[in-house]
This record gives C-alpha cells, structure tokens and sequence, in this order.
C-alpha cells in the first residue's frame, strides 16, 4: 500500500499557500530543494522505492466527500480552487530523484508555484517512513504509548493550548493516526486541532496552520528583501481578508520582521509565531514591538513551533504568563516518539528558486534563520540579503 492515500494528508498551509499563488502570481515558477540536515547515508535503492511512493501519487483523487469537508471546514478557500483540487493530479515528472555513491539523497521539484508547492509535506512524509521501514526500524509501542499518555495529560492538567504538527517528520501515517486519535479522546479544550487535513477529516477535527516560509521567500525574491515581510502580509491580507491570521516572523530574522511590523498589521494579525532562536527573548521583543505600536499584547497570541515538547510548552506558557495568549504546534515530539532506538529525522524542503513567468529568470531564494548556522540557500545570496538587511556585523 502506497504511504500517501489521500491528496489531503498534507498540512494545510500547502492549501492555502497553493490558493494564494494561483489568486495573485497564477503564472509564477518555484524551484523546491530537499535538504537532509544530518546528512544521512540512505540505503541502497532508496531513490527508486522513493520514486516507486512519487509515481503511485499519481493516482490520488480528491474524493466528494472530501471535498465536502474542505467547503465545511475551511470557508476561506472559495468554490473555485476546491473545484480545482477535484481535477488536481499530482505530476511525478515534476519531482528528480537521485541518489549519489556516498548514499545521500538529493530531492527537486519544479513547476509552477501554486502546483510545485503542493510537493512538499508528502515528500517529507514518504522519505520518513521510507527510512525507517527499508532500515526495518520497528517502533517501542509499550514507550510510544505511556510517553503519549504522559504528554497528553501534562498538557491538558496545565491547560496548554496545542495542536499537532507532526506530519513531516512522522515516523509513520499509522503512529501519526494513532496519535491524533488518542489525544482527541483524552485531551479536553485544549487541543486545538491538527495541521494534517485527511486526519481531521478522519477524526473530525478542527484544521489548524499557518503560512510558511516558501511565502515570504518568494517575496524577498521577487520584491526585495526589505520589502518582503511587508509585502508578504499585504498580499495575504488581499487573499484571506483577515482570515488565516497567524503570520511567521523569521524568514529573514525577527528583529527586521518587527520592524517591518506596522500598526495596521499589528491589528489585523491575530497572532505571530515563533520557529527559530530564544523563546524568552521572543516573547519580550515581540511585548515591546506592540506596546510600541499601542496595540494590547493581552488580546494577542505567540503561536510557539520550533521543536517543542510538552515540558517545553508549559516553561513557554508560564513565562507568558498574563502578558500575552500562548499556543503551541507540536509536531514530531508527538508523530515520532516511539522509542529511544529511533532518531527523528532531520529533514526540510525548501524554496530554492523561482521566478514570476517561466521566461523569466531564476532568482535565489534564501532564509535568515534566527540561529547562526541555520540559514538555508546559496551562500553568495545569504550574503547579499545580509548585506541588505544591515545583518552584517
């Protein structure tokens, strides 16, 4: 049986990032690259049992029913592009595959934006539980089941708002199923949702996400990197005209975000989220920036995502405390916890490349993570947005 069975076990920022690409830039190309930040050596053959899982996506079909939950569930997406979705094939001649003769995997995938985007969570997805099935890696169920009991009822005793952002780096669609499952049924109000649209379809769930990367990427490409971060907001405004209002703050740095973070964007935001570098430090900068703007911090929220546990999301939350709302996406710490004999996966799929038409040329696109080491592109270009920036010490 194929790992991916639906076009909707993905997480819902490729939905909504797919809908705004094909509403404000229908004719705009990206260029997608896999990145293994352990450098793992894969087994032998793996590229082509992984082209075997590409291939076999060809055949998803975004069924009545499904659709039906998509209008439901998430009116901000119009009739038009769930209509789309119902003819949405995926195209694996779009996807390159090679293994190299040291073992490493190199992944990309080119097209057009609002399709190629769609390419990302599965690809993660699949390379995961590929891994870990070819290796013959079995998961510690007994550990797997009392560390999710454990986690479940510290976040609900301490009334932690979360929800689950596991797929990417999932051990399996099984134990990730499991999971979802389980905490919807001993969890109480705090359990906001799942990021994984075909398990909250499945287990009737609120769909919960934010918008990526990829987004503010493209406009620091296509528009300039002081320029991105505004640029970025104001095109998602004119999309989702105030829904959707989570917006990420590190692309090129949370300190060059909040200065780019206005009043108007202040209000109409409901929350920022956290993805990279000092949680603490976070908090307090981004209490400053609306106090500055004269904007409550009480009535906002910090959306905390970057590798967090539940131990972690309860030392976040106190420090909150009642200065600003806190809510937490927990991913792997849930999806991929089923023993100490099994290493997460360290594994991302980012936006390389693109370009507004396909006679256009390629322009590179990078992210300035908030910690050193962690930047992602060419360096000559990490280089340049520094420079732009006034990063350079």
């Amino acid at each position: 049986m194929a790992i991916i069975q639906s076009v909707l076990d993905t997480d819902l920022y490729k939905f909504t990032t797919s809908y705004a690409y094909s509403k404000l830039y229908p004719r705009a190309f990206g260029h997608f690259k896999f990145i293994d930040r352990n450098n793992l050596v894969y087994p032998a053959g793996f590229a082509e049992l992984l082209r075997e899982e590409i291939n076999e996506m060809a055949n998803l079909r975004l069924s009545d029913r499904e659709a039906h939950f998509l209008t439901k569930e998430l009116p901000y997406l119009p009739p038009t592009y769930v209509d789309f979705l119902q003819g949405f094939r995926y195209k694996p001649e779009e996807v390159e595959i090679e293994q190299d003769k040291d073992g490493h995997l190199h992944i990309e995938a080119k097209g057009l934006l609002y399709r190629i985007t769609m390419w990302e969570t599965p690809i993660l997805a699949i390379v995961s539980e590929l891994y870990y099935k070819v290796k013959k890696i079995r998961p510690d169920m007994e550990h797997a089941t009392r560390s999710l009991a454990d986690k479940t009822r510290l976040l609900k005793e301490n009334e932690v708002t979360f929800s689950l952002f596991g797929m990417r780096r999932r051990f399996s669609f099984e134990i990730e199923d499991r999971v979802t499952k389980y905490v919807k049924e001993n969890s109480g109000k705090n359990f906001f949702g799942t990021s994984n649209v075909y398990l909250a379809y499945k287990h009737n769930l609120r769909v919960s996400g934010t918008h990526p990367h990829e987004w503010i990427q493209f406009h620091g490409a296509m528009f300039g990197y002081k320029m991105a971060n505004y640029m970025a907001m104001e095109d998602w405004i004119n999309v989702y005209d105030g829904d959707l209002g989570t917006v990420l703050t590190d692309t090129y740095t949370t300190d060059v975000f909040l200065s780019n973070f206005s009043k108007k964007h202040a209000m109409l935001f409901t929350s920022l989220r956290h993805d990279s570098g000092d949680p603490i430090l976070f908090i307090n900068k981004v209490i400053r920036r609306y106090v500055e703007l004269r904007v409550d911090p009480t009535i906002k929220y910090i959306i905390f995502s970057d590798g967090l546990d539940a131990q972690q999301a309860l030392k976040i939350k106190k420090e909150c405390g009642s200065r600003i709302g806190a809510s937490f996406g927990i991913g792997t710490n849930f999806s991929n916890d089923v023993g100490e004999h099994v290493k997460p996966m360290n594994i991302v799929m980012k936006l390389w490349a693109c370009k507004m038409t396909e006679k256009d040329k390629w322009h590179n696109c990078v992210k300035l993570s908030d910690v050193e080491g962690k930047h992602t592109g060419e360096q000559k270009e990490i280089d340049l947005a520094m420079r732009t920036l006034d990063l350079v010490p």
